[in-house]
Formats: structure tokens, C-alpha cells, sequence
């Protein structure tokens, strides 16, 4: 965990617009550590004053972290799109585990944390 907090570029793949909602307020908080957040979210042009990316193959530079807001049914494609865009690592939310696509990211070469939350990890480092 400590070699994912250290990199600084996170897309957030189901980043919300809703402040009530973990997609808003984990990337709000990482945001206000330091961290550049690169929300992904088809439905918005912007989020959190970042422009917004339809999906992670959109993204003109390179990510480090995938952090995933999803319904564990719809993250296979997304930990598929990750490691084809080379991101180091993936990071699966509170209630996000996917057995077969986190077994793809390790092959590949990512380090990989699911069923966790990353602000509460980062505070709990900090």
C-alpha cells in the first residue's frame, strides 16, 4: 500500500459530482493531498475542476493508480482497460472485489488492493 500512496496521477474511474458520494469525496480529499485526480465519467464534462475522460483509453498521459468506483459486475472491462493503458496499480473501493480481473492485474504486473478504501488508508498513514 505504501508504494501505491506514494504515486501522485489517480484516475477515478466512477468519479461522482455528488459531494454525498465516496466517488466525490475520496478523490476530493486525495485531491487536497497532493494527489492529481483524473476523473472517469462519461456523463460529465468536469468533475472536481478536472476535465472529465469517457474512459481510461481517452487519457492523453500516463496513470499511475486506477481507483475504481464501480459495481463489482462492471469491473472486469475496467481492470482490462488498465492494464492495456499500463497503469501501475489498481485500487478496488470498499464493496469492489473482482477475483478474476485482480489475478489479470498481478500478471501483469500491477500492484493491486481491493474491498479497501484508499482515504482511509492514506489517513491512516499520514
Amino acid at each position: 500500500m505504501a508504494k501505491i500512496l506514494a504515486m501522485k496521477i489517480i484516475a477515478v474511474v466512477g468519479c461522482s459530482p455528488k459531494p454525498e458520494r465516496a466517488g466525490h469525496y475520496v478523490p476530493a480529499y486525495l485531491q487536497e493531498q497532493g494527489y492529481k485526480i483524473v476523473p472517469v465519467n462519461p456523463g460529465h464534462k468536469t468533475i472536481l475542476g478536472e476535465k472529465c475522460f469517457p474512459d481510461l483509453s481517452s487519457i492523453p498521459f500516463p496513470i499511475d493508480v486506477v481507483n475504481v468506483f464501480r459495481n463489482p459486475e462492471f469491473v472486469l472491462p475496467v481492470i482490462e482497460e488498465a492494464i492495456k493503458i499500463k497503469a501501475k496499480a489498481l485500487w478496488l473501493q470498499d464493496g469492489v472485489a473482482h477475483s478474476e480481473g485482480e489475478k489479470l492485474a498481478r500478471k501483469a504486473g500491477l500492484l493491486v488492493v481491493s474491498d479497501d478504501c484508499l482515504l482511509r488508508q492514506h489517513r491512516h498513514r499520514a
